[in-house]
């Protein structure tokens, strides 16, 4: 954390072993979006009809599901909320020290936020307002998704580049 106090970090010009520390990270947090995703296809589904039967419950066509509680909601917005924060800090901070333009990182940060925030608020929308806020739901995973690919791959790509002006 001391190279981001000084003003002028560039990802890119760190130390090799902090970069090969923060490439251990970025692999890490792949990891967990690899598991995340596999989540949303195994348990709940691509397609808004199945997000909206996971969190309001119903008949599917081969199972019946009960609506998501307000504890099991409130236990589950509570863990992400920190740990989605945490990591998008994280992933926010070394991305910011990219040599990408400022208006890419403008970008590419407001999505996977708006794509965060929506994956915290959407199931809550699904449960208690209406069914349709699940494309709300799949439009934040994409946002997500995107996002986050992008904060990895650019940022994993300055750890592992050599310095500006070596070979």
């Amino acid at each position: 954390m001391r190279e981001f106090a000084k003003g002028s970090f560039v990802l890119r010009e760190a130390p090799r072993p902090l970069r090969l520390i923060y490439t251990g990270f970025l692999l890490l947090v792949t990891l967990g979006f690899a598991s995340q995703l596999g989540f949303q296809i195994a348990r709940i589904g691509l397609a808004p009809p199945a997000i909206a039967l996971y969190y309001r419950g119903g008949e599917g066509t081969d199972v019946m599901t009960f609506p998501k509680a307000f504890g099991q909601l409130l236990e589950v917005s509570h863990a992400h909320a920190f740990m989605m924060a945490v990591v998008f800090l994280i992933l926010a901070h070394l991305f910011a020290s990219t040599a990408t333009s400022g208006r890419f990182k403008t970008i590419v940060l407001a999505v996977t936020f708006t794509g965060l925030l929506g994956d915290l608020v959407g199931p809550w929308l699904v449960r208690y307002v209406a069914a349709w806020y699940a494309w709300l739901v799949l439009l934040s995973w994409f946002a997500q998704g995107l996002g986050n690919t992008v904060l990895v791959a650019v940022t994993g790509w300055e750890c592992l580049a050599a310095p500006h002006g070596h070979a």
